[in-house]
This record gives structure tokens, sequence and C-alpha cells, in this order.
């Protein structure tokens, strides 16, 4: 088998180099997964949660170590490297919170005569795919659920961060998650799409690209094997005229250049209401100016590389295309002398830009954001809503029931108000349109990763 290999996008260098796994040592893996789950499964549910703590825990002391992983295998700045545990540990507390109540037994009939209830089975072996840019958030949306419910769990880790996938592994071993319960492999995408197509697996949890997804569903093609699916994104901000003018510039550039801009729900585009544009715009260049592009591993850059040149030249072929259609850019490159034309890319805003642009229609995954003036509501709604994409949308106003009206005209998977690019793990995680289908935490995420099944029993 050809090896893996992660380029570090710091310095090209190769970062680490893993083997995948050849077909018939995969299906041995996934076939040890499956004879350990039924043991895993019929432990008492508290034991489940316990070990699963523990194993967050375990991970989470690993911070120092992960952060430097991830500057090196993706580029984002060593100052941000721990954020991540903090999700990780909010989303883990709350699921394992709440696992009790979601999983118990409804009750129908509890009678002298019947005991009708439903139950919640763990559907089996549990297949995670996960993306390079939040590898650990990303991941353990599904993990930690699948786990405490009683499925094994078999994890594969984008090639851009292998190291990820065995961290997490390390970590859930090392509390005492059996290692066949929670295994962690390297496939190539041939091998990935076989295994699914044999319905190796009960569930398939996939967050990526869209060509990624629709892979995914044409390996899955007849086997019936339910999906999840979180794909490409094109998230909008709305600044209406009653916005708190600063926390909307703070939090939606924010959103647009963190991790380099390379956030599932990060801000893609913003309308803002004509009497707040101009202040808007001014604000939001102070505030990209103000950001520090360079080496990663020094404690003072804020904006890293991108985690891999073509990533970087995808954007730069968007910006150079709106520029030729009429968009005007705000940032100048030269106050970004890092931009070496490769991973490292100086953050942009573009102004006179309209949906007839890439850059406000297909996902930018990049530091650079499109910015459009709307005289009223209705006209940033169509805009919104003319997009393929549907996971979140950012409102600013200063009226909730306004925010809550919009919203539900909004074609979206979350709406917020007055914040963004952020994931609350009591709500669904889910998505409209090409963003995907299914949905993970909240009590909704075990529902993805178990099975109703109906007991009728007759006393008499």
């Amino acid at each position: 088998m050809t090896p893996i290999k992660v380029i570090s996008p710091v310095n090209g260098t190769v970062y680490a180099e893993r083997v995948p796994l050849t077909p018939d040592e995969a299906r041995a893996a996934v076939a040890r997964a499956r004879a350990a789950q039924k043991e895993w499964a019929a432990r008492p549910l508290d034991e489940r949660i316990a070990l699963v703590r523990a194993g967050v825990a375990e991970l989470i002391a690993m911070g120092a170590r992960i952060a430097a992983d991830l500057t090196g295998q993706m580029g984002r700045p060593i100052r941000f490297g721990k954020g991540e545990m903090g999700g990780v540990r909010d989303r883990a507390d709350y699921m394992a919170g709440i696992a009790a109540e979601t999983l118990a037994p409804k009750m129908v009939e509890d009678s002298d005569t019947f005991r009708r209830y439903i139950a919640r089975e763990p559907l089996g072996v549990v297949f995670v795919i996960a993306p390079w840019n939040y590898p650990y958030l990303t991941a353990i949306n599904t993990i930690i659920p699948a786990l405490i419910a009683g499925n094994a769990v078999v994890l594969k880790h984008a090639s851009q961060t292998l190291l990820a996938g065995e961290h997490l592994a390390q970590a859930f071993h090392a509390a005492g998650v059996p290692e066949d319960v929670f295994r962690n492999i390297v496939l190539d995408h041939a091998t990935t799409e076989a295994l699914i197509g044999e319905r190796a697996f009960d569930f398939v949890n996939f967050t990526g690209s869209v060509a990624g997804g629709r892979a995914i569903e044409r390996a899955a093609a007849g086997s019936f094997v339910p999906l999840g699916l979180e794909l490409g994104g094109k998230d909008p901000g709305y600044v209406r005229a009653d916005a708190d003018l600063d926390a909307a510039v703070e939090s939606l550039m924010d959103g647009a250049m963190f991790n380099s801009g390379q956030c599932c729900c990060g801000i893609e585009r913003i309308y803002v209401h004509e009497s707040l544009f101009d202040a808007f715009v001014e604000k939001a260049v102070t505030w990209v100016n103000a950001l520090r592009l360079g080496d990663p591993n020094d404690e003072s850059t804020t904006l890293g590389p991108m985690a891999n040149i073509r990533f970087a030249r995808t954007v730069r072929e968007q910006i150079a295309e709106a520029l030729a259609k009429g968009a005007t850019p705000l940032i100048d490159p030269a106050h970004f002398p890092a931009d070496d034309g490769g991973a490292y890319l100086a953050p942009q805003i573009l102004v006179d830009v309209d949906h007839s642009m890439r850059v406000m229609t297909e996902e930018s995954f990049g530091p650079v954001v499109g910015i459009m003036k709307v005289p009223d509501d209705d006209e940033a709604l169509r805009l919104m809503n003319d997009s393929p994409y549907g996971l979140t949308a950012s409102i600013w106003t200063r009226d909730s029931d306004k925010a809550a009206g919009i919203g539900a005209r909004i074609e979206t998977g979350t709406v917020f108000m007055n914040r963004a690019d952020y994931l609350d793990p009591a709500l669904c995680w889910s998505g409209c349109k090409d963003t995907g289908r299914g949905g993970s935490l909240s009590y909704l995420g075990y529902l993805s990763v178990t099975r109703p099944k109906s007991y009728h029993l007759k006393k008499a």
C-alpha cells in the first residue's frame, strides 16, 4: 500500500507518514470491532459513561502535544492549539449528562394486562470519517454518543491530520475503553468505499466536501446503511440597521478569519443594511489589518497558513475571478509580507461583489469574505437563501422577535442571533440542501446512533 504522507503547510516537509491497511487487514479490524461491541453494549450505562469521560480527560491532558501536532499538521497558530479541547470537554459533558434520560425506554403502558414500551438499541459498528479542520471537535460529536450508547466505533481520520486519530485512540484506550471497541485505522479511499459498500458498518458519519459526500452515498447505495453527512457551507451574516455595530464586526470578522477561514460554520459572506454599510466596512478593514500572518509556531501569530497549498489556490482563484468581474479589494497584500503565494495567504475583504461571483456562492474555506449592501430584510433574505448550502446563518439585531421571524425564513440548519461560528451541544447540529443530512449532538445525536425497538408484552 502507498504510504499516506502529512505534508506540513508550515514548511512543506513531511510531518508524518503512515501505511494504510490493506482491504483484508481493514476487514479484520472491523470484524474485531463487531465482535467486541456486544460485550461493550452489555456493560451498564454508567460504566460506559465513566469510561468515556475518563477518555476525554486523558485527551485533554495531552493538550500541549495536541497543540504542537495541530500546528505541524494543518498550520493552526500554536496560541490557539489547545482551544479545541475546551469544546471537546463541553460537548462530552453535555452528551454524557443527557444519556440516561435520552436512552431510557419510553413507557407507553405498564398495567396488569400489558407492558408496552420503546427502547433504544445501539446500531452496532459506527464508522466516523473525520475532517482535518477541527479534527477533535468534529470527531467527538459522533464518537461520544456512539460509545455511550453501546456502539463500537471505527475512526478514519483525514490524511492531513492522521495523528489526531492516533491521539484519540491513545486517550480512550488509556482510560480503559477496549481497543477493539474504539479503533483508529488508516485507510485509502478505495478501501473505505469498499467497506461501506460491503455493509461493514451500521452507521457512517462523514464530515467533508460535497464531492466526498457524494462518493460516500454512491458507495453505500443499496446497502440501506444510514448516513450522517455534514458537507459544504457558505454561511451568511446579516447586520440589520439596529445592530450593535462593534459587536457585529468583532464576531463576524472573527468568524470569517479564525483558523484561516477553515471553519465548517465560518462566515463567508456578509450582508449589511445600507445605513451601517460604510461604518461596518471601515471597522472590518481595521480589524483584519490587525491580524498577523506568519509562522504558526510563533505565539504572536494570529493567522497561520492554510492547511494545504491547493486550498489556498482555490481561494486565490476565487478572489482573482471576483476582481476581474468588478469586485474591489480592501486589504493590501503588502500589509501581510508573509504571503508567499503558497499556503501562506493574506486575508482579504471584497466589496462591490454580487452573486455572479464564485466567492459569494461557492465555498471558499479560506480567509476571504465578501460584503454587500442591502436595503432591507427581504433583500437580505433573498441573498442568504441564494445558495446551494444551508448550515448556519448569523443575524445581528437588538430585536429577538425579528431575528426569530427572519430565521424562520432562512434555509439553514442553525440560526444565530448576535453570535456566529459556534456550536451549542444542547442544540442539534444539522444542515439542509447540499450541506448534507442527519444531525449530531443534542438528544437527537443519540437517535442517530441507536434504533428504536418496540416491546409489546401481554401479561395475561
